[in-house]
C-alpha cells in the first residue's frame, strides 16, 4: 500500500494485519482524488472508519488543510497514526464509534469519507447524523465507499456514481431545497 500522488507519492504505508480492515484499493482511491484533485487542495476532511488513514494520508498529499480521523478499532488507531508519523504529519485522530465522533465535532468538513465495514449497515445512519450535525459545508462532499448492490438513502442527493468491479463510490452534495 502506498500514497499515489502529491508531495508523498509513492510513499509507502504500513497495509492492516487483520481481516477486518479493508483498504480502498488504489484504482478506487486513484479515481475518487483524480475526481476531487482541485476540490481537495486546501480542504478539511473528515476520514470516518480510517482504517489504516490511507485515504486521509492521500488527500493531506494531494494538500488538503487539515484531517480529522475517525475509527473505533484502537489497531485501526495505532495504524492510522504509524501511517500519519510516516509521511511526518500531525493530525487530529479519535479512537471512538462514528455517532460518538459526529455528536462532538464542532466543524464543517469540506469533505467526508464515509467507508465502513460493508456488512456493517451503518451507512444510512452515519449520513443521518451528519445532516443532523449539520457537518457538510455548503459545497462539500460526502464520498461513499460501498457494494453495488446497496442503495444510499438519506437527506444527501447523489450527484455522481461510479462503479469499480464490486465497489462504487457515490459522491452526494447536499439538497438546496433542504
Amino acid at each position: 500500500m502506498r500514497v499515489i500522488a502529491g508531495k508523498y507519492k509513492g510513499k509507502p504505508l504500513r497495509s492492516p494485519q487483520s481481516d477486518n480492515i479493508r483498504p480502498t484499493g488504489d484504482k478506487v482511491k486513484q479515481a475518487l482524488f483524480t475526481k476531487l484533485q482541485f476540490f481537495v487542495v486546501g480542504s478539511n476532511v473528515l476520514d470516518l472508519f480510517c482504517g489504516s488513514g490511507a485515504l486521509g494520508i492521500e488527500a493531506l498529499s494531494r494538500g488538503a488543510n487539515k484531517v480529522v480521523f475517525v475509527d473505533k478499532d484502537r489497531r485501526s488507531i495505532m495504524l492510522t497514526k504509524d501511517n500519519l508519523k510516516s509521511v511526518n504529519e500531525n493530525q487530529v485522530v479519535l479512537n471512538c464509534n462514528y455517532d460518538v465522533a459526529l455528536a462532538k465535532l464542532d466543524q464543517k468538513f469540506d469533505l467526508i469519507l464515509v467507508d465502513p465495514p460493508y456488512a456493517s449497515g451503518v451507512y444510512n445512519n452515519v449520513l443521518s447524523l451528519v445532516y443532523q450535525h449539520n457537518l457538510l459545508s455548503d459545497n462539500g462532499y460526502i464520498v461513499c465507499e460501498h457494494p453495488n448492490d446497496m442503495i444510499i438513502d438519506s437527506n444527501f442527493i447523489i450527484v455522481d456514481q461510479k462503479r469499480y468491479g464490486t465497489v462504487t463510490l457515490s459522491y452526494l452534495q447536499k439538497n438546496e431545497k433542504n
